[in-house]
């Protein structure tokens, strides 16, 4: 494997976000501050608990992985997505380089992004509510595996998409419906018994729950079995991955 192209390709796409931090950092960061503000310190104030822990608290894991989910998709999906667009995709094709390298250093760049954004509004989360972290190794294990996940989606959405109106659809049809549904700002055990079973169709009910519960020890599901849907959802992109490549699809505009 040539690490040096994968290096390439990944410090590319981290300098590309240095030049853009108000558009790729500062606006999640700010955006997700502002449900901190009005769902978790002024309306959370005046609702109950949730498995005993505080509204402001239990929403803070809902909202990084909806953001999580969103800028990991959006950050893949857009790196490749531009060089198709602009032709220079032609330059990465014409190296050495394979699709492993091509897509390690895409997805890489896009995870740590994420990543980073995500360690970001943790720290906001902390001015403006109190909470502890029960499983702090757990967290970051489920941080990294969205983040990879979604970013593996993402760089999928941006092969597939041969226009902006393509590369938008999936995120905003799907992707941000199924975060909103799937228990960011209320447990799923508070619908009632018809639609809690209707959730558990919805994948990111077992994403959120189990990030949830490194936070505080409680989730809707066991954290095995959300453990296990994360690692099948990355298995299904990576395998969605080797069948495109299998298949001969090349990276062009």
């Amino acid at each position: 494997m040539n690490l040096h192209s994968i290096r390439a390709i990944y410090m590319f796409e981290m300098a590309r976000t240095g030049r853009t931090l108000m558009q790729s950092i500062a606006s999640p960061v700010i955006s997700t501050a502002l449900y901190f503000v009005v769902f978790g310190a002024a309306i959370g104030s005046h609702m109950v608990s949730i498995n005993g822990v505080s509204y402001g608290a239990f929403i803070i894991p809902g909202l990084i992985i909806m953001s999580l989910m969103t800028q990991s998709t959006a950050n893949a999906s857009f790196g490749i997505y531009m060089p198709k667009f602009s032709g220079t995709i032609y330059e990465v094709l014409s190296a050495p380089i394979s699709s492993v390298e091509i897509v390690g250093g895409y997805v890489g760049a896009a995870a740590t992004k994420s990543v980073i954004l995500g360690l970001l509004i943790l720290a906001t989360a902390r001015v403006f509510i109190s909470f502890e972290i029960a499983h702090p190794w757990w967290m970051i294990a489920f941080l990294v595996l969205i983040a990879v996940t979604f970013s593996l989606f993402g760089f999928i959405i941006g092969i597939w998409a041969d226009g902006f109106e393509k590369l938008q659809l999936i995120p905003l049809m799907i992707v941000t419906p199924l975060s909103f549904l799937g228990g960011s700002f209320y447990s799923i055990n508070m619908l009632p018994p018809f639609w809690q079973k209707i959730a558990l169709f919805n994948p990111v009910v077992y994403l959120i729950s189990g990030f949830r519960w490194s936070f505080y020890g409680v989730s809707d599901v066991s954290v095995l079995i959300s453990a296990g849907m994360a690692l099948a959802f990355l298995a299904l992109c990576m395998a969605a991955l080797w069948w495109i490549f299998k298949t001969g699809y090349r990276l062009k505009g």
